[in-house]
């Protein structure tokens, strides 16, 4: 085999590998959890940004991706010999079905009207609002043992 037709061989091979560490973007909901699923057993998991996105472990096998708020971020998954078996973005959407914006004089409150309105803390929204709302909700997780 000639140096071409080796180094050929051997770009397509790295190609094959990356591709299989790679995967599409996931897609989750704000304050909703999908499933992922490795084959691999996973050892170690990062995640670029935990304030837009939050991952729960069930086993080596099953992990939980939560959307925490809108945006991108990403998650890399290792094996235990440091060997990436997944790569991929994760884009949280905004559930915009329920939601209704209500603009008062050039400020926005968002209301989640599903089947009642409550109030929802919303980028975008008046400052005040979004401020006391934030603070509700902490308050409410440390009634919940921060969860």
């Amino acid at each position: 085999m000639n140096i071409l037709a080796k180094s050929c061989t051997l770009a397509l091979a790295g190609s094959f590998i990356a591709a299989a560490a790679a995967a599409q973007a996931i897609s989750v909901e704000t304050n909703k959890t999908v499933p992922v699923r490795v084959t691999s057993s996973a050892a170690s998991i990062v995640v670029g940004n935990k304030n837009i996105a939050d991952v729960a472990v069930h086993d080596e096998h099953l992990l939980f991706i939560t959307g925490k708020t809108f945006g991108t971020t990403n998650i890399m998954i290792f094996d235990k010999t440091g060997k990436q078996i997944l790569n991929s973005d994760v884009v949280v959407t905004a559930n915009s079905s329920n939601l209704v914006t209500v603009n008062k004089s050039g400020a926005s409150y968002t209301f989640d009207c599903a089947p009642e309105c409550r109030s929802v803390a919303s980028a975008g929204d008046q400052g005040e609002y979004f401020d006391q709302l934030v603070s509700q909700q902490r308050g409410l997780q440390s009634l919940n043992g921060g969860n």
